[in-house]
This record gives structure tokens, C-alpha cells and sequence, in this order.
């Protein structure tokens, strides 16, 4: 059995699980509209241009490194800071024509300040499965790895690891804050950092915030 067989195979088994009743033509391809049925012909379309290249393992791997690069959005070479790269998107902040994510801010000393919103993600260690962003948090992680030019994006985001909890039920889900550990790259590096965010945004002792956290509000 060749890959391109067993590929078809595999997304023939994957489709009869999503839809029963769904009718596949002979190239593995769903002759009706199914959304997940859908999602696998266009992964076997891929897989199948792929073959037809006669890709090896190794120039298999590196073609998939590429596609997943560009699927997420990110560049396949460094961006350099030049004119034609940055479009001003209001007073003195650019957004990157290469990728989206990436902004530069112009200060009026001549100063410049790059930020990469997809750079990382936080996780809530009390639910793990929830991520999301947040602009204290970013502002910490570029303090600790600011990005400099040529840049080029990793490929997988910093995983910034928080704590949040509400102290006073009048400000909605959480009002305090602990910025705790990140992974990157595999390694653990420690932040422990602590905000009071009842008052605009106050940084706090640790021994302030286990105080708080002891009053905390269970929903």
C-alpha cells in the first residue's frame, strides 16, 4: 500500500466517524458538504500535492515546517525594519505588513518599541484549558525578552502562567492578578509578579497578595 492509500484510507475511516451517512468519491473527497468530512478532503489534497512532489522524509518535514508557518501566519524569513514594511495605523504606532501581530511604536525621542501580540499566551493555572491574552502581561514579557530587528517570530508562543481571582464582587470576574512562572522553549523561567488591579494597576509584595488572596471571592 502506498502513503497516498493509506492516507485515503485514514481520512475515509476519519469521515465515517464524523458522518455515517456521508459518501465519499474516489479520491477520499465527501460528494456533499460536510464541514469536519471538509476539513479532512482539504488535509488529503495537501497530503496528496505533497506526494506528488516526491518529497523525502527529510523535505517532507521541512515542507510542513514551512506550510505550518504560514498557516499560523508567520513570516519564513527575519523582518527588517524598513519603510516599505510598517503601514501607520494611527499617530505614531505601525502594524507590520508581514505579519499582523507585529506593531512599532515611534516615541518622540526617536526611540522605537516593537510588540508582537502573538508572541505569547497566558494560561490560568487554577483552569489550564482556558488561554488568553493580556496587555500587563505582554508588557512584562517584552520587558524581559525585547524584541530587536531582524526578528523572526518562534513557532510556538511564550506560555505565560497566571493566577486571578476576585477580591471585591463589583469589578467583575478578578481584580488581582499574579503573574507567576513562563515556558519558553522548554525551559521554566520565574516572573512572580503581583498586581492589585482594583485601582487602575498597582504592583504589589507577594506577602500583600496572599493576603488578598485569602479573601477572595468563590463564584
Amino acid at each position: 500500500m502506498s502513503m497516498m492509500e493509506w492516507a485515503m484510507d485514514e481520512v475515509r475511516i476519519a469521515c465515517k466517524k464524523e458522518n455515517e451517512s456521508i459518501e465519499l468519491d474516489e479520491n477520499g473527497m465527501p460528494k456533499t458538504f460536510d464541514y469536519g468530512c471538509g476539513c479532512y478532503g482539504s488535509a488529503l489534497k495537501a497530503f496528496k500535492s505533497l506526494c506528488e512532489d516526491e518529497h523525502s522524509g527529510m523535505s517532507i518535514m521541512i515542507t510542513k515546517s514551512i506550510l505550518n508557518r504560514l498557516i499560523d501566519g508567520k513570516p519564513l524569513t527575519p523582518i527588517e525594519d524598513m519603510d516599505d514594511v510598517w503601514n501607520l495605523v494611527y499617530d505614531n504606532t505601525y502594524q507590520c505588513k508581514r505579519m499582523y501581530s507585529l506593531f512599532k511604536e515611534v516615541n518622540k525621542d526617536g526611540t522605537v518599541k516593537y510588540s508582537d501580540q502573538g508572541s505569547f499566551c497566558c494560561i490560568e493555572i487554577n483552569r489550564p484549558e482556558i488561554s488568553f491574552t493580556n496587555g500587563l502581561v505582554r508588557k512584562i514579557i517584552e520587558e524581559i525578552y525585547p524584541i530587536t530587528m531582524p526578528y523572526m517570530p518562534p513557532t510556538t508562543p511564550i506560555k505565560v502562567y497566571c493566577e486571578e481571582f476576585l477580591v471585591d464582587d463589583k469589578n467583575g470576574d478578578f481584580d488581582t492578578m499574579g503573574i507567576l512562572y513562563l515556558i519558553k522553549d522548554g525551559e521554566r523561567v520565574e516572573i512572580n509578579r503581583f498586581f492589585d488591579l482594583r485601582d487602575k494597576t498597582k504592583e504589589i509584595t507577594k506577602e500583600e497578595y496572599e493576603e488578598l488572596k485569602s479573601r477572595q471571592i468563590q463564584k
